[in-house]
């Protein structure tokens, strides 16, 4: 009987210990699993930390209308009816009526960046037209600003408040390459004239292309942004601005998009010193490496730009860049994709010196280059253009132009992608086809597509094709 007491105590013993290390496991599990505890139970300090930073800005834009014109009037459909003879006494009646202004305006936000000189960063969206600016405070103090420069490609602008001796306080530009995704966030602006309305959220992802430019490099957040946040800030935990609000997704809810607090650092000083932003340039047309392209070539890796093009005169044929290379690095990064490359190049100074990592032939080799500066219609161009009609383009190459049995003396785009059900497809359009014009417009390139693209109406598109010996237009529309 005591040897079988011993046992049953012994057996008891392992028994709570063995319940307590589990109880320990499963409590320390649980809590990896909870909110974290640094989590904020308010945000009501950091927001009264960082609000004055924040302002109201309306602007103003005036266009001119067109004339009333009486129903009679020299344009009118009746005139053909009733002829010339009415002209005068319509014109007696009614008189001269002069061609009228109508104002009209709209809201956004900013942040001060510096106190002592009035400067304040906002979206170019929110300024490009503005005749007359108009800046609130939290202290409902109203000033007149001024334009100091602009940059549309990265819809970033620097406005400064005349006579600004009594701001409140400025904000600091923190470091949006350090935030990550799943880190709280506050966002304070002016959305639907709400002024300095506070939300807050998470960083939902980074990196984000959501075709607005082509430098796009967005924070993803679902602090909700509606419009009038528009050039506001999004500060971190620690009252940084580490992005400047810009973009929602029209139909979706908690899908907002900013601008990272480095890239609009990097505008907002040069605007500081010169009023414009310079751009550094190497001179390629670029393409993305789809698995197709790298098997093709032997190419093993899933990163970086393919050269398609060297431009005549430029920094990369100088340095010795070829068609076909593959670029991996460049000036000490890694190139993912052919956007990170565009956007990597154009931040870098005009007559820096860069070492650039290329794949040639199955092997790496290392370039130096001498970067140039952009020139107005220049740039690191893709050599593949997407647009919402369902078709792709690139410019003929010599490479190209064998592939799909154009001579080498064609010039135009090649469409080199046609998606399924799209207007471009419902149209005709055939992957070789060549595109000669849009809208009435020759085009050799695509900066010059680019441009054709925006004349002409919204729902049609005109476009001059080849396609063997036979050009013709071909007329694609939208719903």
């Amino acid at each position: 009987m005591g040897v079988t007491c011993h046992k049953s105590r012994t057996t008891s013993v392992v028994l709570s210990i063995v319940a307590a290390l589990t109880f320990l496991i499963v409590s320390t599990s649980i809590a990896g699993l909870l909110p974290d505890s640094s989590a904020p139970k308010s945000f009501a300090d950091l927001v009264a930390k960082v609000q004055n930073t924040v302002v109201n800005i309306s602007t103003t834009h005036v266009i001119k209308a067109r004339p009333f014109m009486p129903p009679f009037g020299p344009h009118s459909p009746f005139k053909d009816f009733f002829g010339d003879q009415f002209d005068d006494f319509f014109g007696k009646f009614f008189g001269e009526i002069p061609q009228g202004k109508i104002k009209t305006r709209s809201l956004g936000s900013g942040v001060i960046i510096d106190k002592k000189k009035g400067y304040i960063l906002t979206n170019n969206h929110v300024v490009a037209k503005a005749d007359e600016i108009k800046v609130r405070l939290t202290n409902d103090k109203i000033y007149d600003a001024k334009i100091v420069g602009r940059d549309p490609k990265t819809d970033i602008a620097l406005i400064q408040i005349k006579n600004a001796k009594d701001l409140p306080q400025e904000a600091k530009l923190g470091d949006s390459d350090a935030i990550r995704v799943g880190d709280w966030v506050i966002a304070i602006g002016n959305p639907f004239g709400l002024g300095h309305t506070v939300t807050a959220g998470i960083i939902s992802a980074k990196g984000r292309i959501i075709g607005a430019g082509p430098y796009d490099d967005f924070l993803q957040t679902d602090a909700a942004i509606n419009p009038g946040n528009s050039g506001g800030p999004l500060f971190n935990m620690k009252g940084e601005v580490i992005g400047i609000n810009t973009a929602i997704v029209a139909h979706g809810q908690g899908i907002g998009f900013a601008i990272p607090s480095n890239m609009a650092k990097a505008i907002a000083q040069q605007l500081m010193k010169t009023g414009k932003v310079v751009r550094g340039w190497l001179g390629v047309m670029i393409q993305e490496i789809t698995p197709e392209l790298a098997e093709s070539i032997g190419y093993k890796g899933d990163k970086g730009a393919l050269v398609a093009d060297v431009l005549k005169n430029g920094p990369a044929r100088k340095a010795g860049l070829k068609r076909g290379d593959i670029i991996i690095k460049f000036d000490g990064k890694v190139i993912s994709n052919a956007h990170t490359l565009s956007r990597v190049v154009s931040s870098t100074p005009p007559g820096k010196k860069v070492k650039i990592v290329i794949w040639r032939n199955g092997k790496e080799k290392t370039i130096e280059v001498r970067i140039g500066t952009m020139p107005a219609e220049g740039g690191e161009e893709l050599a593949s253009t997407e647009t919402d009609w369902g078709f792709d383009v690139q410019k003929l190459t010599p490479d190209l132009a064998e592939e799909f049995g154009w001579s080498k003396k064609e010039k135009g785009l090649i469409v080199t992608e046609v998606k399924p059900g799209s207007p471009a497809s419902a149209a005709g359009l055939k992957k070789g086809d060549l595109i000669k014009e849009v809208n009435r417009v020759p085009v050799k390139n695509l900066a010059q597509y680019k441009r054709a693209l925006k004349k002409g109406k919204k729902n049609r598109l005109l476009l001059l094709v080849k396609r063997r010996k036979y050009t013709f237009y071909m007329l694609l529309q939208k719903d």
